[in-house]
């Protein structure tokens, strides 16, 4: 199965790629400035700042690459060099971002992973950092033919979907099934208590069902453990102890131990399959899963935010800061009365 590629014109974001080393496993645009959030104009998405992440093999050669050709794009980190760069990206989610960059007229941010990194995110959910970033929909602008990561993007999708299903009730509709996967990436991030509108999930998911579609319709029609009534917008899926072991068996190895250490008394040497099984029966395993994923999400959260005023720079820093918390700001005047 091939991830798909959402459509639209993607000339924009190809100009700004043209500005980097082109040594690229791949590249993605992503946030509101590429999909419309609810609550947002549309003159909104044309003037936010666009964010990308490029994925890349060798790491210390394309950061020495891009201080050339780049070199205002990084903080005072570049008088390090490309290596001492790459030392630090390695911290928290493994991804370094320069943000606030100008470019064609408008303000970028774009983070740099090593490919090795990415796949493991993907496959594992080591931090569910980028991983959760390609959940939900993406422009994806570049990608080579390496199978491995092809694999692990499919891989971090069908992951998303099982999770979900632990967390949701016997049938549910399509939007919640969404609104979950949407939300596994924010579980337990520090950031949406102060720094992110809470109603963040909802305005990503809202306006942007069919692509969430596209990611998902597939992967959804050839699960044997789920009804899925695509025309009615409705889903049924076995909440059996059985089921449910069955899908806590598939999940992504990191997400198995953050839930076997919620259950499993220290001293005790118990293996995984058999603790998963005591969750399957677990009237609270929907509850554990989330604190699973809560616990991936906010170490590597909050030290992916604290590299931030290395990587952007004390002033940058907060300008960013302010911006979002503008942001969460209208989102809270916006809310529902």
């Amino acid at each position: 199965m091939a991830l798909p590629v959402l459509s639209s014109s993607a000339v924009k974001f190809r100009r700004v790629l043209a500005h980097f080393p082109q040594e690229l496993s791949l590249a993605f645009a992503y946030g509101s400035g590429v999909f419309r959030q609810a609550g947002a104009s549309a003159e909104y998405g044309e003037t936010n700042m666009l964010d990308f992440v490029f994925a890349v093999d060798d790491v210390v050669t394309w950061h020495m690459t891009n201080l050339v050709k780049n070199r205002s794009h990084y903080s005072f980190l570049k008088f390090l060099g490309p290596k001492k760069i790459s030392t630090i990206q390695r911290y928290g989610a493994g991804i370094y971002y320069n943000t606030l960059v100008p470019c064609n007229g408008r303000m970028i941010k774009y983070g740099v992973i090593s490919t090795d990194a990415l796949i493991e995110d993907l496959f594992h959910w080591k931090t569910l950092y980028v991983a959760g970033r390609l959940q939900k929909p993406v422009k994806i602008l570049a990608q080579n033919e390496n199978s491995k990561l092809q694999a692990a993007l499919v891989s971090n999708l069908k992951s998303a979907v099982i999770a979900a299903f632990l967390m949701l009730p016997e049938s549910f509709s399509e939007e919640e099934l969404y609104l979950q996967i949407a939300g596994l990436s924010y579980s337990g991030d520090f950031r949406m208590i102060i720094g992110e509108d809470r109603f963040k999930v909802q305005n990503i998911v809202k306006p942007n069902i069919a692509h969430f579609q596209k990611l998902y319709s597939t992967i959804l029609q050839d699960c044997p453990q789920v009804v899925y009534k695509h025309q009615l917008g409705r889903l049924e899926i076995d909440k059996s102890p059985e089921g449910q072991f069955t899908q806590l068996m598939a999940l992504p190895k990191t997400l198995q131990q953050k839930i076997t250490a919620l259950v499993n008394p220290p001293g005790k040497n118990r293996d995984v399959e058999e603790i998963l099984l005591q969750v399957a029966h677990d009237p609270d395993c929907g509850y554990l899963v989330h604190q699973g994923i809560s616990a991936i999400v906010r170490s590597s959260s909050i030290v992916q935010s604290a590299k931030t005023i290395l990587t952007a720079g004390a002033k940058k820093s907060v300008t960013y800061s302010l911006k979002k918390l503008y942001k969460m700001a209208k989102g809270e005047l916006k809310k529902p009365s």
